[in-house]
């Protein structure tokens, strides 16, 4: 099975056509995909002004899209290498017990599913690398009361999510499912009351 950079390659080889570039640039996503795979080929179609059924886009366009997932895997990687890193030192210190926060990252070791839209038409606009980064600084920060990529305030809390666990506080604005270990527990308190509020 081919790995990321490998697949990076074939989307950028002239000698395959734009139909078989497009297919490795879709399967980049099997290997990385921030807001889960449907959504950030959403979002990376939109970016690239190209159509997410388009078989034939503009190697130019495909390329594009490529750039910005690589920039955003780029942020991700150096993220997991500092964790590693840090759970590392941790445990040779003999802090064994894993917190909320290892418990998310480990749904996330690889990076797919970092910042989960379970609606793949509503997700960030905003570059992927960028959306990373506003993410991992709120992992590296005290809990906050708002959405760490766009600010709202709106947060409802979901229990029909389409990926374990099916539950979690979703923006009413950007759609992605905040981490848990970034939000206080007030917050989350307002997600869960919202959510009786609309039932």
């Amino acid at each position: 099975m081919a790995g990321f950079r490998s697949l990076a390659s074939q989307v950028r080889d002239p000698r395959l056509v734009a139909a078989q570039q497009r297919s490795s640039l879709r399967r980049c996503l099997e290997r990385f995909a921030p807001y889960g795979h449907r959504a950030t080929w959403h979002h990376l179609c939109t970016r690239a002004r190209f159509g997410t059924e388009d078989r034939w886009p503009g190697q130019d366009r495909l390329v594009a899209a490529l750039e910005e997932l690589e920039e955003a895997r780029a942020v991700w990687l150096a993220y997991e290498g500092e964790f590693a890193a840090r759970r590392k030192r941790e445990k040779h210190n003999g802090i064994r017990q894993p917190t909320a926060l290892d418990d998310w990252h480990r749904r996330t070791w690889g990076g797919c599913g970092i910042a989960w839209c379970d609606d793949p038409l509503v997700h960030p606009t905003d570059r992927l690398a960028e959306v990373l980064r506003r993410l991992i600084s709120a992992l590296q920060s005290d809990p906050g009361n708002t959405c760490p990529v766009c600010q709202d305030v709106r947060i409802v809390w979901r229990t029909d999510l389409h990926r374990f666990p099916h539950t979690g506080a979703v923006c009413g604005n950007c759609g992605i499912v905040v981490p848990q270990p970034v939000l206080t527990q007030q917050a989350l308190d307002v997600a869960r009351a919202a959510r009786l509020a609309l039932h």
